[in-house]
């Protein structure tokens, strides 16, 4: 067992191209004191009882490894509410220029629901819809990017869908770029964290998903919208990185998060149509740190 030990160490750290079985067996980690690099997948415990939440579906994965630390239900495709701005920005941030300036359309303006209350005609920076759109989850910001990159909104849905299968997304399917109720409006939790993988590793996302406010202004100066984010962990005593929330009538409540243990250590966590979205991510995200080794 010992050879076989050290060859496994051998493989990974030379990166051989072979398919190995990286899975430590944790009958294995106790007997034999091996170094191994540090991009190999956390070690569950031994004692570690799964969560009790009740979200729909929910995940946690190890963000460096991909590693899965938990599911529920997590190839279930269901409605994502505004966790789909997340794919949105993603496409803008590829297809257009930060500094871009977009006029805002009447469409746009009229937009309901959660809104930074853009004006028709105003002019304003595509960084600054982009920002209206992750932290205060902006429909009027959002809408006002799909037309600016595509010329209309269902063009700009249609990238959105090709961006999906690019990033095998095989269970996600866009139907708005805002996150409204529609049955063609879905993902899954093991989909959305990879979103949420590809969307953090962004930097201008980054660092706007981690502002608890922000104000915003009009090219011209004579508008401005103060922003204030729909994270509530931002606060919170866990170190919260990120990410995205969402909340619509059909979908519920639902939270992507990017949270840290301190150590160096991250976990993604995603809860869909979840009771208490806030309250599941953290115990997510506790019983991850507390039930798992690195």
């Amino acid at each position: 067992m010992l050879t076989s030990l050290l060859n496994l160490y051998a493989a990974v750290t030379l990166g051989t191209d072979q398919n190995i079985e990286t899975t430590i067996k944790e009958d294995i980690r106790p007997q034999y004191e091996i170094t191994l690099p540090v991009s190999m997948i956390p070690v569950k415990k031994l004692t570690a009882i799964k969560p009790v939440i009740a979200a729909d579906a929910a995940i946690i994965v190890d963000f460096d490894s991909g590693e899965i630390l938990y599911e529920r239900n997590a190839k279930e495709k269901l409605q994502i509410a505004s966790i789909t701005k997340l794919m949105t920005v993603i496409v803008a941030l590829e297809e257009g220029n930060l500094e871009d300036v977009v006029t805002v359309s009447g469409a746009a303006s009229r937009t309901e629901g959660s809104k930074v209350w853009l004006y028709s005609g105003e002019r304003i920076t595509l960084r600054n819809l982009l920002k209206a759109a992750l932290i205060q989850s902006g429909n009027d910001a959002a809408v006002a990017i799909a037309e600016h990159i595509a010329g209309d909104v269902p063009s700009f849905v249609e990238k959105m869908n090709k961006k999906a299968k690019e990033l095998k997304l095989y269970s996600t399917h866009y139907a708005n770029p805002i996150g409204f109720d529609n049955v063609e409006n879905y993902s899954t939790v093991s989909d959305l964290s990879r979103l949420a993988l590809v969307a953090y590793r962004n930097p201008f996302i980054k660092n706007t998903v981690k502002l608890e406010s922000a104000t915003i202004s009009s090219t011209n100066g004579e508008q401005s919208h103060d922003l204030k984010s729909t994270n509530q962990l931002l606060s919170s005593f866990l170190h919260v990185l990120g990410l995205k929330t969402g909340h619509t009538e059909a979908a519920g409540l639902c939270f992507v998060s990017v949270i840290d243990n301190k150590k160096g250590n991250k976990v993604i966590t995603v809860v869909l149509n979840s009771p208490d979205r806030f309250k599941e991510t953290k115990m997510l995200a506790t019983w991850a740190f507390r039930n798992y080794t690195w």
